[in-house]
């Protein structure tokens, strides 16, 4: 391959504007005037990226090699001969991928050396892939122990990355390798791939990881005709064969796709596999490296409950600094200030998110250069006192459309000390007989509320917190049919059997919900529900989605309602998440369902509601009712669900109300 960026010797000159040095790029050197004026307002630094390393093959300490990128601050198409830090990013994204490439030459201008790679068996590394693997944390620590030895740089290293590339951050630290100074941890890091991102309390994040897998083999198979055939077809177009059978499926053409997807879909109970180091921080807490980490997250990302954790519990366990920052974003959507079809204001955004955010973290850390501001030189917060954490608070909009059909929402950044935030108050609003939601105890003769739920009709996915192959972010839950498109992101598909029908008018779902609030109400932290419930099967699911319903006005008639957060529950996981009971049926049991965290003002005029139901599909499997072993089902059957809200079976949504 040529000189214009894979070539394995000698250096690439990436320019002023980071413009390869061949084609027409020819004569657009570092003493182009009009280039570096560009540069200049682009925001780029003192110094010119150079690619000094191209697929350089590292070799990890069980033999495989790893592809390694690294770009070097330079001027006059020579490397400057002094020590810089180093920022690394480890991604299974292809480190060839454009806006990667040049988030790194970007640093790099900025006094930084850049170390981009591939993960194991992906792109131009060696090795088998498979997703979550044990080999990501002694990859890390391999690869930093190499960076550290380096003659041009300092042994001091941060890390960066979303998603996958927060997880490979997190992994390499929990091995506490020399040399890493600090990580900034974007809508990633794992904590517990148990309660979030493989399983959710029992329930398999079907829509996550089979549309995952799908988009990714779409990118990486060997066969060009399977990748071709894979990137004319959605994902979703799987989601009906499930579960998927070893060798009957399509994921069959790559067994390591298949063998980790089979085991994610077939493995339920919290053991050594759900404690393994690729799918689990809190159990590494302690061994963690102690340096200074940002902890990124959006309220509408898969990772909201793990970013928190993981910053709550290592800001207690290390003496290093922690920061929290949480938007009220969708996976990636950073800087964007729309989740769904909810708009919240030019304020939500973080325009400069991939670049000066990142900069003025690691200046600090790495250099010591300048204090800590997340929102330079804007009054995004006001006169608050700065705080470890930062938090946009959902609400507070006209809820009126905007130009683009978008409800405005609007919302407000705040800082605190600490989360939960002070003065919070955990308030139990109890499910009520005739359907409402109340801070006064049900009596003794409100009984019960039933419902069917017939697994070959599950309750649609409209929106939600989670990443992959759906619509994710808030939306008016009303079943509306989407044409199915590639790519993820904020395509995906909604299911509809009735279009335009509410959530809350299915015989299948459940509505508590209060009278018109007559003030503000802010809950802001972690969400829960306790459910008195029994069933007709030995095993089913239930789900909790906590509503924020708007009265009708001119742009919308009917009202709108808003998710907000939600969470579910396996039956058979009731007791432990270490092993499974299956249910007697007609017997009362105690579910204690944990909603993702949130942070949102319930304005004046709208109602708070909890929907109840036992499916939400494709984001998660449905379950069959049966008890046959997960993944295994032969048979679908209807369960009758009742929801018990009297005396000492009062079911009620714990809420953490704000008091001003």
């Amino acid at each position: 391959m040529s000189g214009c960026g894979r070539a394995r010797s000698g250096f690439v000159l990436l320019g002023a504007l980071w413009v390869a040095a061949c084609g027409d790029s020819a004569g657009s050197g570092a003493g182009d005037s009009s280039l570096e004026e560009a540069a200049e307002a682009a925001g780029r630094g003192p110094y010119d990226a150079l690619q000094v390393e191209t697929d350089l093959m590292l070799q990890m300490r069980d033999g495989v090699r790893l592809a390694t990128d690294v770009y070097r601050p330079s001027r006059e198409y020579e490397p400057v001969d002094e020590l810089f830090p180093v920022l690394l990013h480890r991604t299974p994204y292809d480190k060839t991928s454009r806006g990667l490439v040049d988030q790194a030459r970007w640093f790099t201008t900025h006094g930084f050396v850049v170390v981009l790679q591939d993960t194991r068996g992906l792109y131009a590394s060696e090795g088998e892939f498979q997703k979550y693997h044990e080999f990501d944390a002694p990859d890390g620590y391999d690869t930093i122990e190499w960076i550290t030895g380096l003659d041009y740089a300092e042994p001091s290293v941060g890390m960066w990355g979303t998603s996958y590339g927060a997880h490979t951050q997190a992994d390499a630290a929990k091995l506490n390798p020399p040399g890493l100074s600090t990580l900034v941890l974007t809508m990633g890091g794992l904590s517990d791939a148990w309660t979030h991102k493989v399983r959710n309390h029992g329930a398999f994040e079907l829509g996550q990881q089979l549309g995952w897998a799908h988009l990714q083999l779409a990118a990486v198979a060997d066969d060009p005709e399977i990748r071709l055939r894979l990137q004319e077809e959605p994902p979703s177009d799987w989601f009906p064969d499930t579960p998927f059978r070893k060798g009957e499926n399509p994921l069959s053409v790559a067994s390591n796709f298949e063998d980790y997807y089979l085991t994610m879909q077939n493995h339920g109970d919290y053991d050594d596999y759900f404690r393994g180091i690729g799918r689990n921080w809190a159990e590494y807490y302690d061994q963690t490296a102690d340096v200074p980490m940002l902890h990124v997250g959006g309220w509408y990302d898969s990772y909201a409950p793990g970013t928190i954790q993981s910053f709550v519990e290592l800001s207690r366990l290390k003496s290093s600094p922690m920061m929290l920052v949480m938007g009220p974003w969708t996976h990636g959507g950073n800087s964007r200030s729309v989740a769904g079809d909810i708009e919240f204001g030019a304020d939500a955004a973080i325009e400069d998110f991939s670049r000066e955010f990142h900069l003025r973290w690691f200046d600090r850390q790495l250099r010591g250069q300048r204090a800590i501001e997340l929102f330079a030189d804007d009054a995004r917060l006001g006169d608050r006192p700065a705080g470890p954490v930062t938090i946009f608070v959902m609400g507070g909009g006209d809820g009126r459309r905007d130009e683009n059909g978008r409800l405005f929402h609007g919302g407000e950044w705040r800082t605190a000390d600490a989360w939960p935030l002070e003065d919070t108050e955990m308030t139990p609003f109890y499910l009520r007989a005739g359907g409402g939601l109340t801070l006064d105890a049900p009596g003794q003769g409100e009984g019960s509320t039933a419902y069917t739920y017939d697994p070959e009709h599950p309750v649609p996915t409209i929106g939600g917190a989670f990443s992959g192959a759906l619509k994710r972010g808030g939306y008016d839950q009303r079943e509306r049919t989407f044409r199915s498109l590639q790519g993820g992101s904020e395509n995906g598909f909604f299911a509809s059997e009735v279009d335009g029908r509410r959530t809350a008018d299915r015989d299948d779902v459940l509505v508590f919900e209060t009278e018109p609030l007559a003030g503000e109400l802010e809950v802001i932290g972690p969400v829960s529900v306790t459910l008195w419930a029994s069933s007709s099967a030995p095993d089913t699911d239930f789900t909790a989605k906590l509503v924020d319903v708007y009265p009708p006005n001119e742009d919308y008639p009917e009202g709108f309602d808003l998710n907000i957060t939600d969470g579910i529950i396996r039956a058979r996981y009731r007791e432990s998440r270490e092993r499974e009971t299956l249910m007697t049926p007609g017997d009362v049991y105690e579910f204690r369902i944990q909603l993702f965290p949130t942070a949102n003002l319930f304005a004046a005029g709208h109602r708070v509601r909890l929907e109840i139901s036992s499916s939400n599909y494709p984001r998660f499997d449905v379950n069959p009712n049966t008890g046959e072993p997960l993944g295994r089902h032969t048979r679908m059957t209807p369960a009758e669900n009742t929801i018990h809200h009297a005396g000492a079976f009062a079911s009620a949504i714990t809420l953490p109300i704000q008091r001003r």
